[in-house]
């Protein structure tokens, strides 16, 4: 009889505030899912490392685990150093499968986890500053795949509409552009009273902290305009229970890592280059170092695009069958809801404005 095990794995961090909240986050997937042993690891910076966490569960006589990804995009961790140690242990231990699952990624579950923390946020600030005079800066982790890069701008635009704000902006914490210090900059130049900075990040870190600095740098220079710092998601029970679902994606077929715009696969403007390069994690050499307050020695908080090819299995296929139809059969009043944000000075009514 098959026995499952669920394995998260983490990126890590020398931040053991961090290391901390992945843990809870691991306690809080194990607790939706308790049929199963639960298990979880690091790929650098802390222990337990990702292979520790594989031999407890093979101890437990788990002959197939479900392991997924505790990241919220597919960037170079997640595509290739996770998958490249996964491959190694199951080579190594043929009587045990391993099946990967995806990432977070874009997810009601996530965008309505990340407006909580945006609501929380404006709500301590009080005033009387409109939404419509305030804008959103979304910050990302940053990283050198910019299929990860663009899904922080989806999240930020489904937010800035879903809240009615004044703007929206995007930036990123590190590898890729624009910066947090000169984004903020930018946004200062925009006329908006207020500014509301949100990492979206699941974890606390050295670079949570260095966003909040930052905007605090920013707010000094700009006296006029009111700066809050949103937290990040953490271990919200909707990014718990999205955890959780990647968990029965792999159970239920449909474990659809997003490789459609993957830069190892296809030829992504500018990154023509990185096809088809072999596989290999580059993270060996830190796993098990542990956590504590000394800044690292390079920024491995970037999405390592270690440009290698894939480990991560393509063999799931692209075809997500996506037979449902989009014949609604128009027999009947077909009744659009008013669009919530009609009226915002920048909404669709300021069109007619230009119109003789």
């Amino acid at each position: 009889m098959t026995k499952i095990g669920v394995m998260v794995c983490g990126h890590g961090s020398r931040d053991e505030g961090a290391v901390r909240e992945f843990q809870s986050v691991a306690r809080g997937i194990k607790e939706r899912m308790p049929q199963y042993d639960v298990d979880s690891g690091f790929l650098e910076f802390a222990t337990p490392i990702i292979r520790d966490g594989l031999d407890r569960l093979r101890e437990k006589k788990n002959d197939v685990v479900l392991a997924v990804p505790g990241m919220l995009f597919a960037a170079g961790h997640a595509k290739n150093d996770i998958p490249s140690v996964l491959n190694t242990y199951e080579a190594q231990n043929p009587e045990m499968e391993i099946r990967y699952g995806r990432e977070l990624g874009i997810d009601s579950k996530l965008i309505k986890a990340a407006s909580a923390r945006i609501q929380e946020a404006l709500d301590q600030a009080g005033g009387d500053v409109p939404l419509e005079e305030t804008l959103l800066m979304v910050v990302g982790r940053g990283a050198s795949d910019p299929d990860a890069n663009s899904n922080v701008s989806k999240v930020m635009r489904m937010l800035w509409e879903g809240f009615g704000f004044g703007w929206g902006e995007t930036c990123y914490s590190g590898v890729t552009f624009p910066l947090v210090e000169p984004g903020l900059e930018h946004a200062a130049k925009l006329g908006y009273k207020r500014i509301i900075v949100f990492p979206y990040f699941l974890f606390t870190g050295i670079l949570v902290k260095r966003i909040y600095d930052y905007t605090d740098q920013v707010a000094a220079r700009h006296p006029g305009i009111e700066f809050i710092k949103a937290s990040y998601l953490s271990d919200h029970p909707q990014v718990l229970d999205a955890f959780a679902d990647r968990v029965q994606e792999i159970l239920d077929g449909e474990n659809l890592m997003n490789c459609k715009l993957c830069k190892y696969r296809e030829q992504i403007l500018g990154f023509d280059a990185e096809v088809g390069l072999p596989q290999e994690s580059h993270h060996h050499h830190v796993e098990g170092i542990g956590t504590g307050p000394a800044e690292p020695a390079h920024d491995h908080d970037h999405g390592h695009g270690h440009q290698h090819g894939h480990a991560h299995d393509h063999s799931h296929g692209h075809d997500h069958g996506h037979s449902h139809s989009h014949d609604h059969g128009h027999g009947h009043d077909h009744h659009h809801h008013p669009y919530p944000h009609a009226d915002h000075p920048l909404g669709p009514k300021s069109m007619k404005k230009a119109v003789g």
